[in-house]
């Protein structure tokens, strides 16, 4: 960080010394002096550090801001940009079934599509249904399609490929839109520490979030991607499937994610590109070592959720050359990306160019999650080494900064707070706690609520579960803070997956104490055969917090770490009673 006013007296010294008649290339040495003497070393250090990297990404968001406004111009959809990229090459593959081998062309791809909406627009009937059917009038329209599965086909409901046969296979004509501002469909989150939320996903979002990840990565007019997430999710939906749809890259599908065929299908169907998501590398480092490992032809992993504990053995054992990781949420509009391979970063923000993309780390209080504010009644930007709430400003007329909220009113004006960056305006929380080093490269910390307070210490879960999981060879692991009667804070408890029962707790406590410090060791541990995760690999950690250590609640094995003794008991009613009452020292 430069030293304050370094600036001005440089560029005062400029002028007093051209007023004074010097050469401007004698004021200009003689301002830099200044400058270098005040502090303004530092700065110049960011500079030289960053600026390849922060040019780049100064260029990525130029390209994606030009394209957006080309096509909002011209009132397109992302339909209609499909239309266009299927007619330039109609006979490529656009989607492949990795289990099946089925294939379609942008050419059939179009036609089955174009098919579909005839058909519908003739019914008078777009909207889904089948989670509601139960509710509606027997005189509304059911179909289905594709594998139906030992059901079959559902009481009053019709065969949809037979009657496609016989649509019209031409474009439906367009009725008057609002083009790239009106609404795609929703997405629900992924509900990790809640319910889940329906997401508003509008055109110009869809294709902002394939665009800049198909930029920010470099990707190719030739890539193949493989997509083995699910695709009611907004990475494998939008960023995996929109990179066929905008783009005209070949994707290849798996409908669910396997470790053991996944580096197999990568290899069958010359994949350069791979998506991971939550624990996914994880998974793949557990596997045994397969031959397809050597030879696929990835040289790009895109996602997020890789652990920085695992993020350089995951591309050295697969000869991955670059990790894609980034930052975002289907509603957000302060996504960040890691574009030059920095080990262990989600993504970063400029020091040289902070405005060009207005997202910062504001300070909060880490128990409650409640923004901080000084005199001024603003946000209280977090500095280098401070790990603070990602916020984001909000700028309805741009479709970067745009924030669309959520079906639900109550949770879309949750997700603002007021008076941020500067009085009056507005700003999207995103409820997760980064922290930015010196040179503005940002890592993730914690989900909001993941963080907890324990003798003074803030702990990350996120940092425990990473060395709890590598010391146990990539084992699904939980970390949670839960309340204990008459202590302040909330003391640690992992969750560990332990389908045989062959864990040693004590075994485990003697490597913490060598990687971890006292605060951030577990308190509790439970082990239980395997622990839940959302159906996008992330950790599920709710129902574990709310049933915390009362062995009462479950019948998983639960152990207390015993301090004067230097081990874990195993936690029975009697040890929870004592607990509670205060006769173990914690």
């Amino acid at each position: 960080m430069r030293a304050p006013g370094a600036g001005s007296v440089s560029v005062a010294s400029l002028v007093l010394l051209w007023l004074l008649g010097l050469p401007w290339t004698w004021s200009a040495a003689a301002a830099l002096g200044v400058y270098v003497g005040g502090g303004g070393w530092r700065f110049l250090r960011i500079v030289c550090k960053t600026a390849r990297r922060d040019l780049f990404g100064l260029s990525v968001l130029i390209r994606v801001r030009l394209e957006l406004r080309r096509h909002q111009r011209a009132c397109h959809t992302i339909p209609r940009i499909f239309q266009v990229v299927a007619r330039r090459q109609p006979e490529r593959l656009a989607l492949v079934d990795a289990a099946s081998g089925a294939s379609w062309t942008f050419a059939q791809l179009d036609a089955y599509s174009n098919a579909v909406a005839n058909l519908f627009h003739q019914l008078g009937f777009v909207p889904a249904v089948a989670e509601v059917s139960g509710q509606l009038g027997k005189s509304l329209l059911k179909f289905c399609s594709g594998d139906l599965g030992p059901e079959g086909v559902l009481p009053d409901t019709q065969l949809l490929d037979p009657l496609l046969k016989e649509a019209s296979t031409a474009p439906l004509a367009q009725p008057p839109c609002k083009g790239m501002d009106d609404r795609l469909f929703y997405i629900y989150t992924s509900g990790t520490t809640g319910l889940p939320k329906a997401a508003i996903v509008v055109h110009s979002r869809f294709y902002r979030m394939v665009a800049f990840s198909h930029h920010a990565y470099s990707m190719r007019p030739a890539d193949v991607l493989y997509d083995c997430l699910p695709l009611y999710h907004s990475a494998g939906n939008i960023i995996g499937v929109g990179q066929c749809l905008v783009y005209g890259l070949t994707v290849v599908l798996r409908k669910k994610f396997s470790a053991s065929r996944f580096w197999d299908d990568c290899v069958q169907h010359n994949c350069t590109v791979v998506q991971y998501i939550g624990e996914i590398c994880r998974y793949l480092l557990r596997q045994p070592v397969r031959e397809a490992e050597g030879r696929h032809r990835v040289r790009l992993a895109v996602g997020n959720g890789l652990r920085p504990a695992i993020w350089e053995e995951f591309a050295e054992r697969f000869g991955v050359r670059h990790i894609g990781e980034f930052y975002g949420a289907t509603e957000c509009n302060c996504s960040i990306a890691n574009v030059d391979g920095k080990v262990g970063s989600c993504g970063f923000s400029s020091r040289i160019l902070p405005h060009v993309y207005p997202i910062r780390l504001v300070k909060v209080n880490e128990d409650t999650m409640e923004l901080l504010r000084d005199a001024q009644g603003l946000c209280i930007p977090c500095q280098a080494g401070e790990p603070g709430l990602l916020v984001g400003q909000i700028n309805q007329q741009d479709p970067l900064r745009r924030f669309d909220g959520y079906i639900s009113e109550s949770a879309t004006s949750k997700k603002i707070a007021h008076s941020v960056f500067q009085k009056g305006d507005s700003a999207y929380l995103s409820g997760d706690v980064l922290v930015m080093d010196e040179l503005g490269y940002m890592y993730f910390r914690d989900r909001s609520g993941d963080t907890f307070r324990w003798r003074g210490e803030n702990v990350s879960t996120t940092e425990v579960e990473g060395v709890l999981s590598r010391l146990l060879g990539q084992t699904d692991v939980a970390v949670y803070g839960v309340a204990v009667p008459g202590v302040e804070g909330r003391a640690g408890m992992a969750a560990i997956a332990d389908p045989h029962g062959q864990l040693s707790p004590d075994a485990l406590y003697q490597e913490l104490q060598k990687v971890l410090a006292p605060y951030a060791r577990p308190i509790f541990l439970r082990l239980l055969p395997q622990v839940d995760t959302t159906g996008t690999f992330k950790i599920q950690k709710t129902r574990l917090q709310h049933e915390g250590f009362d062995p009462r609640q479950t019948a998983d094995r639960l152990f207390f770490l015993d301090l004067k003794q230097g081990h874990y008991l195993p936690l029975d009613q009697g040890v929870y009673t004592r607990i509670c009452s205060g006769a173990f020292a914690l």
